[in-house]
């Protein structure tokens, strides 16, 4: 019997199969897909040529939040992840809100994901309805997520190296017509400067791309959530944390930065892909149909490692004896199929978004969806400060370097980022939702789980 007052015992039961390598794909996999190829053109849209600023920015802030669960995850891998942690360093309530607004996040951003599935198919197939492609989709990618983990670890290998060859493809494509394009054309790094100067809208447009950014950069954090079924956690996670950040950094802001010469960025961010745009503008027959294609695979990378990682969270809840116990229980697999089950409701909320309103479908699940994914990061930087007080006398295997600065730096940003939305007409809904989901939350667990001291 698992020890109720032992987070890492009770979450027991799920098989290690998954080497670093798959780790750093599964990273990838949730980061490079729908923020980098569709929300970038919201994000060029609000900063103009500066957006390489506000990703980097982002960059710095998943630098900083990476050597935080770096430190923790090697010290105790467990399924539960920050979610544990914040439990065992903050507090029960700490962990129950973590996890709900985690889950919650990646049920809709599955729900994001295939929204964007759906605006992808309609470069082949425009009169066709986006829901179609939802549920379609959607259905294949809970039935691998049904198997075992050594199926998905496999498939999102797979799902992420296309996009790897993918985006250094397009980075050196990218470079050749920069480099080697006329003097006096219309392709060059004087387009940064050519419509509105590199700041068309001010810092203001700047600052609020870096929320897009944040959005781009979700789900590096599953590494910490994979842990749990990784063969060897402790050398796994030290190695996949390094090379995901690494690629991660120079995919977007190479990958940008050549964008950006190539067209201008009253292009890039009038709508519809830019990197789709960009293939198109480099005259290459049938690039645009293949980098649509990469981008389908992308969304549909990222759906899966969304999927894996909100049916862990409902898993870790249920051991904790916060959700129902159905959604604790392991098929033979190994593999939390109730859990599995709940975590699709995205789907679901997709597909009606997208039969009701599909011009604001994509717009919408992305506002809503992003208060979990920010909530979750402050609150990584709060448990690391209160981790490293409790651990402090003990030796780590790893240890991040600029401590308390580096924790405190990114809670201050995140908290930042997160009171920006509330004066940003695209993203009121954030905060509009996220507020009093938190109190219901709060109000949950007061009714239903605080125990009398």
């Amino acid at each position: 019997m698992d020890d109720p007052n032992d987070p890492v015992a009770r979450e027991a039961g799920l098989h290690r199969s998954l080497t670093s390598g798959q780790l750093s794909m599964i990273a990838i996999g949730g980061a490079v897909g729908t923020g980098l190829f569709l929300g970038s053109t919201f994000a060029i849209g609000l900063a103009g040529p500066s957006v390489l600023v506000s990703y980097a920015i982002g960059g710095v802030i998943a630098l900083l939040l990476m050597g935080a669960l770096a430190e923790m995850t090697i010290a105790q891998p467990t399924p539960g992840s920050f979610g544990v942690y914040a439990e065992e360093y903050l507090g029960p309530l700490a962990g129950f809100l973590v996890r709900y607004a985690y889950w919650s996040c990646l049920v809709l951003a599955v729900g994001t994901e295939v929204s964007a599935v759906a605006l992808y198919m309609k470069y082949w197939l425009p009169d066709a309805p986006g829901w179609w492609w939802v549920l379609g989709f959607s259905g294949g990618l809970v039935a691998i997520n049904a198997t075992s983990v050594r199926v998905f670890g496999a498939l999102e290998y797979l799902f992420s190296l296309i996009k790897v060859v993918a985006i250094l493809a397009f980075i050196v494509l990218g470079a050749v017509v920069v480099f080697g394009a006329p003097a006096g054309s219309d392709i060059g790094f004087h387009n940064y400067v050519s419509h509105g100067g590199f700041m068309p809208n001010g810092l203001w447009g700047l600052w609020v791309a870096v929320v897009l950014a944040i959005f781009s950069y979700l789900s590096i954090e599953v590494i910490a959530v994979a842990a749990g079924e990784a063969r060897e956690p402790r050398v796994a996670v030290s190695r996949a944390f390094r090379a995901t950040l690494f690629r991660l950094v120079m995919f977007y802001l190479a990958s940008l930065a050549l964008m950006l010469a190539i067209i201008p960025w009253t292009t890039a961010g009038a709508g519809g892909s830019p990197f789709v745009r960009v293939m198109a503008a480099t005259g290459v027959p049938g690039a645009a149909g293949v980098m649509n294609f990469v981008i389908l695979t992308a969304a549909l990378s990222a759906m899966n490692s969304q999927l894996y990682a909100s049916t862990r969270m409902m898993f870790s809840l249920s051991r904790a004896g916060q959700a129902p116990a159905v959604f604790g229980r392991l098929n033979r697999q190994g593999a939390p199929v109730a859990a599995l089950g709940l975590s699709s409701l995205g789907v679901a909320v997709a597909g009606a978004v997208n039969a009701l309103w599909p011009e604001q479908a994509f717009t919408s699940m992305i506002a809503i969806s992003m208060f979990g994914a920010m909530f979750t990061w402050m609150m990584i930087f709060v448990t690391h400060l209160a981790f490293r007080r409790r651990v402090a006398a003990r030796t780590l295997a790893f240890r991040v370097w600029g401590h308390p600065y580096g924790s405190l730096l990114g809670a201050g940003l995140m908290a930042a980022i997160l009171a920006t939305t509330a004066f940003t007409e695209p993203f009121r809904l954030t905060l509009a939702y996220g507020v009093p989901f938190l109190v219901l939350l709060t109000a949950a667990y007061a009714l239903r789980f605080r125990r009398p001291a």
